[in-house]
């Protein structure tokens, strides 16, 4: 019977090269470099493989490592194939999580991995690793932590034994990272030299190019720039069709509904926002479909169907309880009070409202959402004349818009700051606040 191949215990201490592991398992098992080397090789040679002077074949490994017990990835690298099989299959599976919206999942295993992963020499699922663990970040709203992961895989990807495309990746994480942090410009130039590096690296990267093409079309409509983000659209959607990939098309159709409601065409989003919706349910993503039905109910209220808007809105936010999404939950709340404020139920409005703003507490990423539920919160309260809590509530919602750089969000703020002082007959003041919001290019709708 053959001996079986185990990975002993080495000394303790820093990471071992490959000569100090010949050398180690040699003297474990009672062998002197000539019983060693046997009639295939001289003393000297051992010698020079264990003083680190020479790196033996591939053949000569495997050679060695049945001499020596072990298995031939763990004399190479220090680690057995067991054990990075191991170490591949957790970050594989981490990687499926977040393809399904698992982001604590995936954090979680991806942080229970770490310990055994810092002994494997292997860069390439270190790279994976800090990639998969900043997009889970990133979602849970941990951006500072995400970002310092993704700078430290963009260290690695500087070596040649990463690709272009490798590094296209990670300036196409860290401007996803940005955008959230509300740095649009900043997310911009990272989009665009990511897009640019992975297209010269004629390497297969189209849905990575997707991808990027459909998060630049969101800063482009933070920065109302609505031609070049049509124009990022429709070059996202060649992509992912090319692909024949629903989950990316589902995105790249999700982006053109925003862009046609912000331009007033809300047939044609309603029409993109239900491709979108049915492409996600193909694609069993319950999150992103659920998301939809939110963006439908805003839709539908805008053409006049405010029952049917409710109705979406309510399935929006089960869907929402039942993925255990507090955001997406907050963010089909504040549709709701937003609808109810227009249809008269002031009261139902300020309570929905104060709702989605305690289920966005702390998220800065969604400080767009914030500033929108702060509006319709300060709104109920200046119909009920509650005018000083009003003031106070414009405030917040303008500081909110302020941090995402988009002026069209402040003139939203400022309209309603003009309406309050036409409450209480300063007509001078109110003037000021509706010519500031009139010299911005207003797109702010529902």
């Amino acid at each position: 019977m053959s001996e079986q191949l185990t990975k002993p215990r080495l000394a303790p201490g820093p990471r071992t090269t490959l000569g100090d592991r010949v050398r180690q398992l040699r003297v474990a098992r009672g062998l002197t470099q000539t019983e060693l080397a046997g009639e295939r090789f001289s003393k000297e040679y051992v010698s020079q493989i264990e003083r680190g002077k020479t790196r033996p074949t591939g053949d000569t490994i495997e050679w060695l490592a049945v001499r020596l017990g072990v298995d031939p990835s763990f004399l190479e690298t220090g680690i057995s194939s067991t054990e990075r099989e191991r170490a591949e299959s957790t970050i594989s599976r981490a990687e499926a999580a977040l393809e399904s919206n698992g982001y604590q999942e995936a954090v979680d295993a991806l942080t229970e991995l770490k310990p055994s992963l810092s002994a494997v020499a292997a860069p390439e699922l270190e790279f994976r690793t800090l990639l998969a663990e900043a997009w889970g970040r990133m979602y849970l709203g941990e951006l500072r932590a995400a970002v310092g992961l993704v700078e430290r895989a963009r260290e690695l990807a500087e070596s040649p034994a990463f690709t272009d495309v490798d590094r296209a990746d990670v300036l196409f994480r860290l401007g996803c990272c940005r955008w959230k942090l509300a740095s649009v410009s900043t997310a911009v130039s990272l989009f665009t030299e990511a897009f640019e590096l992975a297209t010269r690296s004629g390497l297969p990267s189209d849905r990575l190019r997707s991808n990027i093409l459909q998060w630049r079309s969101r800063c482009y409509q933070r920065q109302r720039d609505w031609e070049a983000a049509r124009e990022d659209v429709e070059r996202a959607l060649e992509l992912a069709e090319g692909l024949n990939d629903k989950k990316t098309v589902a995105h790249v159709y999700f982006q053109a509904s925003l862009i046609a409601e912000r331009n007033g065409r809300w047939v044609l989003a309603r029409s993109y926002a239900e491709r979108a919706k049915s492409l996600y349910e193909e694609a069993a993503d319950q999150v992103n479909a659920g998301k939809l039905l939110n963006n439908l109910g805003g839709l539908n209220f805008l053409l006049g169907k405010p029952d049917e808007a409710i109705k979406y809105l309510k399935d929006a936010f089960a869907v929402a309880l039942e993925v255990g999404s507090d955001v997406d939950a907050a963010y089909a709340v504040s549709s709701m009070a937003q609808v109810h404020l227009r249809t008269g139920k002031i009261d139902l409005a300020e309570e929905q409202a104060r709702h989605a703003l305690e289920l966005l507490n702390g998220r800065v990423e969604h400080l767009d959402e914030i500033g929108n539920a702060q509006l319709v919160l300060g709104r109920s309260l200046l119909d009920q004349e509650r005018l000083d809590e009003a003031e106070e509530v414009f405030r917040l919602a303008e500081e909110s818009f302020a941090q995402l750089s988009s002026a069209s969000h402040r003139a939203a703020a400022w309209i309603a700051q003009g309406d309050l002082a036409t409450r209480r007959g300063d007509d001078r003041q109110a003037a000021h606040l509706y010519r500031r919001a009139a010299e911005t290019l207003q797109d702010f709708r529902f």
